[in-house]
């Protein structure tokens, strides 16, 4: 897994923490926060396909 790929998930696990926080104190900044884990997901699925794409087909045994 590219290191990149790593940084945007610890994004998108601390991002749905800091949701999880702001929804249970009654605060509407949760909004952004569940924003932002999206928008960090989709960069990881990205960043690791992008890698399966670039190493080419597996030869498996």
């Amino acid at each position: 897994m590219p290191r990149i790929a790593l940084y945007t998930l610890a994004v998108c696990v601390l991002a749905v923490a800091a949701a999880v926080v702001s929804f249970t104190r009654g605060s509407w900044l949760g909004v952004v926060w569940v924003l932002l884990a999206g928008l960090s997901s989709n960069m990881t699925w990205y960043y690791v396909k992008r890698e399966k794409a670039t190493r080419g087909p597996s030869v498996t045994s």
